[in-house]
């Protein structure tokens, strides 16, 4: 069994995320998205909400778990037995820092292949720092997220959670 680790902080998860998961759920027999904990930055979201916010998004697929890790991403897939760890690339600009990224953890553990996915095109300029950008300023994020962050997003503004 191939299994994929799809590391990140998906603070929030957008539908460029999607798109690589649904990419790497048809090419891997199981991908667990691990939400990675960020000490030293303050997210926009606990790590909870996203993996709540995760799980809702991804009902569709039969092979992916959530889960969230403190450390190294490395030493998690090793934990879970994963053999490759996804990283998607919207944009030229992403390579730099996934190839460094994916060449320190190959120099970590060789037995871990870094796999890079390219979101589709309609999806390549969205960001999570974009959409924190447009929600904090009272724009709107609904074409950009799933319905789910959507909702939990807006009720969260709302004072209705």
């Amino acid at each position: 069994m191939k299994i994929a680790i799809y590391p990140g902080s998906f603070d929030p998860i957008t539908k460029g995320h999607l798109d690589i998961l649904k990419n790497a759920a048809e090419i891997f027999d199981k991908v667990i998205i691990a939400v990675a904990h960020n000490g030293e930055k303050k997210g926009f979201l606990s790590v909870d909400e996203r993996v709540m916010l995760i799980k809702k998004s991804i009902t569709e697929f039969d092979n992916v778990e959530v889960d969230s890790f403190e450390g190294l991403t490395i030493e998690y897939a090793k934990k879970h037995n994963a053999e490759i760890l996804i990283r998607g690339l919207r944009a030229v600009s992403d390579f730099e820092y996934e190839m460094q990224l994916s060449q320190t953890n190959s120099a970590l553990s060789s037995d871990i292949k870094t796999v890079f996915l390219t979101t589709k095109p309609k999806y390549n300029f969205i960001s999570s720092s974009t959409i924190k950008e447009i929600f904090n300023n009272n724009g709107d994020i609904s074409k950009f997220v799933p319905q789910a962050v959507f909702e939990y997003l807006t009720a969260k503004k709302n004072k209705l959670i």
